[in-house]
Parts: C-alpha cells; structure tokens; sequence
C-alpha cells in the first residue's frame, strides 16, 4: 500500500473546505482533478473516504482517522522545514501568528511592525478570531504561536504571561452616568449591558465581573467584536465592559467615556501559547523573544484620560 503525500494534501484541503469546488479553488486545481487525485487515494487505501451523498463533502469514519494522522504528518513536514531554515537563519521566511481578538486587533500589529523592523526579509501573516477559534487552529498546528486573553487549559498547550490588561467600562459620552465622579454597581442595575460572543474570553471575563457587581439579572444583548460592541455603545444601545486598550482612540477623540465604577473590573493575563511538541521556526523564536521584551502594551489608556 502506498500513500501519496500530494493526494493526501488534497483529501486534507477537501475536508478542511468541506467541498471539491472549494478545495479546487483553495489549491488552483480544477474541481475534476481535485475528485480524481482523492478517488485515486481512496483505491490505493481500498476504503471510501469522502461521503459524497449530502450537500457537502464530508469524512467517512476512516476518512475521519487518515485526517487526523494527516495533520501530524504535515505537522511533521513544518517542522522538518524549521529545523532546516535554523540553518539559515533569519534572511527569509515567514512568520503566522494568531491572536485572539482584542489582542490581535490592538497589541499584533504595532508588535508586527517592530518585528518587521528587525527582520525585514520575514514576511508576516496574522490570523485574528476569537479565543475558541484560535486556540482550535493551534491546537490543530495551523499555527505555531499565538496571544491570547486568558489562560488556555489544554494539556496539548503551553501558555507563557507575558502581559496583563484591564476590562474598563464605556459608556456614549451623553449618558447620565458619564458625568459622575463615581459608580457604583447598584447604579447600573437598569443598564443594559453589551457582551461579546460565545466562545470569546472577554465575554467570560465580562460574565465573571458582572456577578462580581452582582448584576448577573441586567438586560443583555450579544454584539460580535470589540469594533461593533464600541458603535453599539457610541449609538445609546448600552454600556460595554470592554479591553482598555481598544478605547485609547476613541476616548481621546470624546466620542466614548470611561466610567468610574466601583469596585474596578478584574484584570486579566494576555499569554503568549504554543504547543508542546512544536519546534518552533526561526522567526516564531524571535518572535517570542520579541514579545517577552514588550514589557507593556505598545498603547496605553491614559489614567486621567478615561473621563
């Protein structure tokens, strides 16, 4: 039996795209070619590993297994690369880095650009979700690093604090409450309160501060991503309890007001994650170096900025 790495490449970008079309465009390949190179497959395996009868492509149960032992193969295949390019160094490469969402949105970027500085011939890519999206993508080695909100508790990760951040909360400038010398939780027990998704860590933290307040009963809507949650409150929707560093600009130009509350929200750890079994590229290790040497968030919230 012969198992050919580039079909099984193919079979993996079909599964993953849940579609021949979608992994033929995916892989520039036309959809025709794509479904002979996965039958070919399959004849050599002797098994069936594509449930071709529903609207979309999906794993037989032995489609199921040759996926997951394919991931660690590939995963094996990058890290056969990094060792080589240790070789070589830093002259070239590129670098993927995930980052959950306030993280990726406020703190990757200008990180991005001094690394960039350092290392103009590393090209960088990053992918931004929500905490469950990126940790599901590194736990599956599609990324090697990743900075997250929060402490990840699977076994398979190895998180690492490197900063730390504090949910404040934002109100539109007009609001009753934006004129007071201080708040208390009883104050906004008419609020309606803004939260992130499902799957988001800041929502978690958002839950943990609102019965902190014991405001666990207040009207609530769910609003996805720091950027909507922040128009919904400039709007009159709600308040938000929302990261400090995603409302530096928009306290600066008045169109959004820190409030006053107390007791303050919990703080929470911005940690650096990787897997444990990963050998970690050249540009991953500099970028970790990079990271641990920030110290503090690129962009602060000026403390008697936030009135």
């Amino acid at each position: 039996m012969e198992l050919n790495l580039h079909r099984l490449w193919i079979f993996m970008q079909v599964v993953e795209h849940q579609g021949f079309s979608a992994a033929a465009h995916r892989l520039y390949m036309s959809q025709p070619s794509v479904s002979n190179q996965v039958r070919r497959l399959e004849q050599s395996l002797k098994v069936t590993l594509i449930d071709r009868s529903g609207s979309r492509a999906r794993p037989t149960a032995e489609g199921e297994v040759l996926a997951e032992y394919g991931k660690r193969v590939f995963l094996l295949a990058e890290e056969a690369v990094a060792a080589v390019q240790q070789v070589s160094g830093l002259a070239s490469g590129r670098l993927l880095v995930g980052g959950s969402t306030t993280v990726g949105t406020y703190l990757l970027p200008p990180l991005l650009a001094r690394f960039r500085e350092r290392y103009p011939g590393i090209e960088c890519d990053v992918f931004v979700g929500n905490n469950e999206a990126v940790l599901e993508r590194l736990l599956a080695g599609d990324i090697g690093v990743a900075v997250v909100a929060g402490a990840p508790t699977a076994s398979q990760l190895v998180p690492e604090t490197v900063l730390g951040e504090r949910l404040v909360l934002i109100a539109a400038t007009e609001h009753p409450l934006a004129a007071r010398d201080e708040v208390f939780p009883r104050d906004l027990a008419g609020c309606r309160f803004l939260l992130r998704e499902p799957g988001s860590q800041t929502r978690e933290l958002q839950e943990q501060v609102l019965a902190d307040w014991e405001l666990t009963q207040v009207s609530r809507s769910d609003v996805w991503g720091p950027e909507a949650v922040k128009q919904c409150v400039v709007a009159g929707l709600g308040l938000a309890l929302i990261s400090e560093h995603a409302v530096v600009d928009d306290v600066r130009a008045g169109t959004l007001a820190v409030l006053p509350v107390s007791p303050v929200p919990r703080s929470r750890p911005v940690n650096l994650v990787r897997r444990r079994d990963r050998l970690l590229s050249p540009a991953e290790r500099a970028f970790i170096e990079l990271l641990r040497s920030v110290g503090e968030w690129p962009r602060e919230l000026p403390a008697a900025g936030a009135r």
